[in-house]
């Protein structure tokens, strides 16, 4: 029998929080294009490298990545569009032909174009939102790639 994956603590205020950690391999084949637009060879090499950064930040993470280099990050707010706000901000020009990463689903295409407009090129995240089809769509209407993995990687 397969071994339980450990547990992460963390102290809070009043007692503590509890959490699996997040030791599970990413299984690319598992990987979709829910776009019309396909990522090019060199556009998933970045976007592998935003995701495997994305999963080690902490939650509503938003990764901006070009050229194999961490741009910016956002991280630890309560809305995703924040973070995608600030990793974007973090990132100055270098955002423009960068690539993003979310650890987890966006639950509204307002992300999308924020990223669009600010010159990101390519989006990775785990898909899984009632409103993927709308986030697809904004994807679609900027000629956007979009991959869904499948998993996400949200920590506390």
């Amino acid at each position: 029998p397969q071994a339980a994956p450990p547990i992460e603590y963390r102290q809070i205020d009043g007692g503590f929080l509890a959490q699996v950690a997040d030791t599970r391999a990413d299984d690319e084949s598992q990987w979709k294009v829910v776009t019309e637009t396909t990522p090019s060879a060199e556009l998933t090499n970045e976007l592998r490298f935003a995701w495997a950064i994305c999963r080690h930040v902490k939650s509503n993470a938003i990764t901006v990545c070009r050229d194999r280099a961490l741009c910016g990050a956002g991280a630890g707010q309560m809305s995703r569009v924040d973070s995608v706000d600030i990793a974007i901000r973090k990132s100055g020009d270098r955002v423009k032909g960068a690539v993003l990463a979310s650890d987890a689903f966006f639950p509204f295409p307002d992300s999308i174009d924020i990223a669009a407009d600010a010159g990101i090129v390519a989006i990775i995240q785990p898909g899984g939102s009632k409103k993927d089809p709308e986030v697809i769509e904004a994807c679609n209407a900027r000629q956007l790639p979009m991959i869904f993995t499948g998993v996400r990687h949200f920590r506390h």
